[in-house]
């Protein structure tokens, strides 16, 4: 059985978050190509970190360093988290650390009164759409909020569009959690 640790990004942890999106990024390039994703595409640590929510990282001891995270965002308002991003290093897949980290993050939301949590993926990319939809996400229509249409106007820019559908999913939460 896999060892795993899942916490709150660290310091350390913050400064590792770029090269762990980049290395994970580089398993789009044999579908689409290096272009968007690549090692200068990948988000700053610091400016994740930043960003109204939480960043989780996995690692596979209580103090080891981070081998990927999961960014949620509050961009809808009350009820609402959003999975911005999903990393795990590609020397480490394969061994549940994705998963319990969207589970992680799942709980952590419902935590903090999140009744939904969305995310935007690819819809055909194996470890995209249909892992996620094994994790209990489902596609849904376009959410008519500012934060939403400002998401899918950074994926036109970045020509992502272009490479593939992209599909808005949602997982119900519940309740919160009291």
């Amino acid at each position: 059985m896999i060892s795993r640790s899942i916490r709150r990004a660290s310091p350390a942890d913050i400064r590792a978050l770029q090269g762990i999106e980049a290395a994970a990024d580089e398993l789009f390039a044999p579908l689409f190509g290096p272009q968007p994703f690549g090692p200068d595409s990948a988000a700053d640590g610091a400016a994740r970190a930043a960003e109204p929510g939480f960043v989780l990282v996995v690692a596979e001891a209580e103090d080891g360093p981070a081998i990927g995270f999961a960014h949620v965002l509050w961009p809808f308002g009350p009820g609402d988290a959003h999975l911005e991003q999903l990393a795990v290093l590609p020397a480490h897949l394969r061994r549940g650390h994705g998963r319990a980290l969207v589970e992680a993050a799942v709980r952590e939301a419902s935590e903090h009164g999140a009744r939904r949590m969305t995310l935007r993926t690819f819809a055909q990319v194996p470890w995209n759409g249909p892992f996620y939809a094994a994790c209990g996400f489902a596609p849904i229509a376009p959410i008519p909020h500012p934060a939403h249409r400002a998401m899918v106007a950074v994926e036109e820019r970045l020509g992502l569009a272009e490479l593939g559908e992209r599909v808005l999913m949602a997982r119900d939460l519940g309740s919160p959690a009291l």
